[in-house]
Protein backbone atom coordinates (compact mmCIF):
# COMPACT_ATOMS: atom_id res chain seq x y z
CA UNK A 1 0.00 0.00 0.00
CA UNK A 2 1.32 3.44 -0.88
CA UNK A 3 1.62 6.26 1.63
CA UNK A 4 -1.19 8.11 -0.17
CA UNK A 5 -3.54 5.13 0.19
CA UNK A 6 -2.74 4.80 3.88
CA UNK A 7 -3.28 8.48 4.65
CA UNK A 8 -5.47 9.27 7.61
CA UNK A 9 -6.26 12.81 6.37
CA UNK A 10 -7.41 14.43 3.19
CA UNK A 11 -4.61 16.15 1.29
CA UNK A 12 -3.58 19.66 2.26
CA UNK A 13 -5.16 20.97 -0.95
CA UNK A 14 -8.45 19.18 -0.22
CA UNK A 15 -8.56 20.49 3.33
CA UNK A 16 -7.71 24.03 2.23
CA UNK A 17 -10.41 23.96 -0.46
CA UNK A 18 -12.97 22.59 2.02
CA UNK A 19 -12.38 25.39 4.54
CA UNK A 20 -12.00 28.09 1.86
CA UNK A 21 -15.33 26.91 0.41
CA UNK A 22 -16.88 27.31 3.85
CA UNK A 23 -15.50 30.85 4.01
CA UNK A 24 -16.76 31.71 0.51
CA UNK A 25 -20.21 30.24 1.22
CA UNK A 26 -20.37 32.29 4.42
CA UNK A 27 -19.49 35.44 2.45
CA UNK A 28 -22.19 34.56 -0.12
CA UNK A 29 -24.87 34.28 2.56
CA UNK A 30 -23.72 37.31 4.58
CA UNK A 31 -23.51 39.51 1.47
CA UNK A 32 -26.99 38.60 0.25
CA UNK A 33 -28.47 39.12 3.73
CA UNK A 34 -26.81 42.54 4.00
CA UNK A 35 -27.97 43.43 0.49
CA UNK A 36 -31.52 42.39 1.37
CA UNK A 37 -31.54 44.85 4.26
CA UNK A 38 -30.25 47.74 2.12
CA UNK A 39 -32.51 50.19 0.34
CA UNK A 40 -32.10 50.00 -3.43
CA UNK A 41 -30.75 53.56 -3.37
CA UNK A 42 -27.86 52.69 -1.02
CA UNK A 43 -24.55 53.55 -2.68
CA UNK A 44 -22.94 50.36 -1.28
CA UNK A 45 -25.59 48.00 -2.67
CA UNK A 46 -23.85 47.38 -6.06
CA UNK A 47 -20.58 46.51 -4.28
CA UNK A 48 -22.33 44.13 -1.89
CA UNK A 49 -24.04 42.52 -4.89
CA UNK A 50 -20.68 42.07 -6.62
CA UNK A 51 -19.18 40.56 -3.45
CA UNK A 52 -22.05 38.04 -3.50
CA UNK A 53 -21.30 37.29 -7.17
CA UNK A 54 -17.53 36.99 -6.60
CA UNK A 55 -17.90 34.68 -3.63
CA UNK A 56 -20.39 32.54 -5.55
CA UNK A 57 -18.06 32.27 -8.51
CA UNK A 58 -15.18 31.34 -6.20
CA UNK A 59 -17.36 28.54 -4.78
CA UNK A 60 -17.95 27.30 -8.34
CA UNK A 61 -14.23 27.39 -9.17
CA UNK A 62 -13.33 25.61 -5.95
CA UNK A 63 -15.93 22.88 -6.43
CA UNK A 64 -14.37 21.95 -9.79
CA UNK A 65 -10.98 21.71 -8.06
CA UNK A 66 -12.51 19.71 -5.21
CA UNK A 67 -14.18 17.25 -7.58
CA UNK A 68 -10.93 16.81 -9.49
CA UNK A 69 -8.97 16.14 -6.28
CA UNK A 70 -11.64 13.79 -4.96
CA UNK A 71 -11.41 11.84 -8.22
CA UNK A 72 -7.58 11.77 -8.19
CA UNK A 73 -6.89 11.04 -4.53
CA UNK A 74 -8.12 8.24 -2.30
CA UNK A 75 -10.59 9.10 0.42
CA UNK A 76 -9.06 8.39 3.84
CA UNK A 77 -10.81 5.56 5.63
CA UNK A 78 -13.18 6.25 8.49
CA UNK A 79 -11.95 4.45 11.62
CA UNK A 80 -13.80 2.62 13.02
CA UNK A 81 -15.65 1.89 9.79
CA UNK A 82 -19.29 3.03 9.72
CA UNK A 83 -22.19 0.74 8.92
CA UNK A 84 -23.19 0.34 5.28
CA UNK A 85 -26.25 2.56 5.90
CA UNK A 86 -24.21 5.38 7.46
CA UNK A 87 -21.65 5.16 4.63
CA UNK A 88 -24.45 5.34 2.03
CA UNK A 89 -26.10 8.32 3.77
CA UNK A 90 -22.73 10.10 3.82
CA UNK A 91 -22.23 9.43 0.10
CA UNK A 92 -25.71 10.74 -0.74
CA UNK A 93 -25.21 13.84 1.42
CA UNK A 94 -21.83 14.61 -0.17
CA UNK A 95 -23.34 14.11 -3.62
CA UNK A 96 -26.09 16.55 -2.71
CA UNK A 97 -23.56 19.10 -1.43
CA UNK A 98 -21.51 18.90 -4.62
CA UNK A 99 -24.66 19.16 -6.77
CA UNK A 100 -25.77 22.31 -4.97
CA UNK A 101 -22.27 23.82 -5.14
CA UNK A 102 -22.33 23.29 -8.92
CA UNK A 103 -25.92 24.28 -9.68
CA UNK A 104 -26.37 27.23 -7.31
CA UNK A 105 -23.71 29.54 -8.81
CA UNK A 106 -24.91 28.73 -12.34
CA UNK A 107 -28.48 29.64 -11.37
CA UNK A 108 -27.13 32.88 -9.90
CA UNK A 109 -25.23 33.67 -13.10
CA UNK A 110 -28.33 32.97 -15.18
CA UNK A 111 -30.48 35.17 -12.92
CA UNK A 112 -27.94 38.00 -13.12
CA UNK A 113 -27.71 37.74 -16.91
CA UNK A 114 -31.49 37.61 -17.36
CA UNK A 115 -31.76 40.67 -15.11
CA UNK A 116 -29.15 42.57 -17.10
CA UNK A 117 -26.75 42.63 -14.14
CA UNK A 118 -23.07 42.49 -15.02
CA UNK A 119 -20.74 40.25 -13.04
CA UNK A 120 -17.51 42.21 -12.85
CA UNK A 121 -14.07 40.62 -12.60
CA UNK A 122 -12.53 41.94 -9.36
CA UNK A 123 -9.78 44.52 -9.83
CA UNK A 124 -10.01 44.38 -13.64
CA UNK A 125 -13.18 46.34 -14.24
CA UNK A 126 -14.41 44.03 -16.99
CA UNK A 127 -17.68 42.12 -17.02
CA UNK A 128 -17.98 38.40 -17.59
CA UNK A 129 -20.00 37.58 -20.70
CA UNK A 130 -23.70 37.08 -19.98
CA UNK A 131 -24.85 33.47 -20.30
CA UNK A 132 -28.24 34.49 -21.70
CA UNK A 133 -30.03 37.61 -22.89
CA UNK A 134 -32.13 39.89 -20.73
CA UNK A 135 -35.57 38.54 -19.87
CA UNK A 136 -37.70 39.63 -16.93
CA UNK A 137 -39.62 36.33 -16.88
CA UNK A 138 -36.42 34.25 -16.86
CA UNK A 139 -34.86 36.53 -14.27
CA UNK A 140 -37.77 35.91 -11.90
CA UNK A 141 -37.69 32.16 -12.53
CA UNK A 142 -33.94 31.81 -12.01
CA UNK A 143 -34.02 34.08 -8.94
CA UNK A 144 -36.82 31.95 -7.45
CA UNK A 145 -34.86 28.75 -8.04
CA UNK A 146 -31.64 30.35 -6.80
CA UNK A 147 -33.32 31.65 -3.64
CA UNK A 148 -35.17 28.42 -2.90
CA UNK A 149 -32.04 26.33 -3.37
CA UNK A 150 -30.07 28.78 -1.21
CA UNK A 151 -32.59 28.42 1.60
CA UNK A 152 -32.68 24.62 1.26
CA UNK A 153 -28.88 24.56 1.37
CA UNK A 154 -29.02 25.94 4.94
CA UNK A 155 -30.56 22.57 5.88
CA UNK A 156 -27.97 20.59 3.94
CA UNK A 157 -25.16 22.55 5.62
CA UNK A 158 -26.81 21.95 9.00
CA UNK A 159 -27.06 18.23 8.28
CA UNK A 160 -23.40 18.15 7.25
CA UNK A 161 -22.28 19.93 10.43
CA UNK A 162 -24.56 17.80 12.65
CA UNK A 163 -23.22 14.60 11.06
CA UNK A 164 -19.61 15.72 11.52
CA UNK A 165 -20.28 16.48 15.19
CA UNK A 166 -22.15 13.18 15.65
CA UNK A 167 -19.19 11.30 14.17
CA UNK A 168 -16.76 13.18 16.41
CA UNK A 169 -18.59 13.21 19.74
CA UNK A 170 -20.95 10.21 19.58
CA UNK A 171 -19.30 7.68 17.28
CA UNK A 172 -15.85 8.96 18.23
CA UNK A 173 -14.42 8.08 14.84
CA UNK A 174 -11.93 10.03 12.74
CA UNK A 175 -14.41 11.53 10.25
CA UNK A 176 -13.91 15.12 11.41
CA UNK A 177 -10.20 14.71 12.13
CA UNK A 178 -9.60 13.68 8.49
CA UNK A 179 -10.53 17.25 7.45
CA UNK A 180 -8.54 19.08 10.15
Amino acid sequence: MSAATMSTHYSTAQRALHWLSLLAITVVYVAIEIRGDMPKTNAWRPLVTQVHFWAGLSVLAMVFARIYLRWRRPTPAVTPAPSALVARLAAVTHGLIYAVLLVQPVLGMLAAAAGGKAIMVPLLGIALPALIGKSHALEEQFEDWHGTLGEAFYWVIGLHVAAALWHHFVRRDNTLRRMW
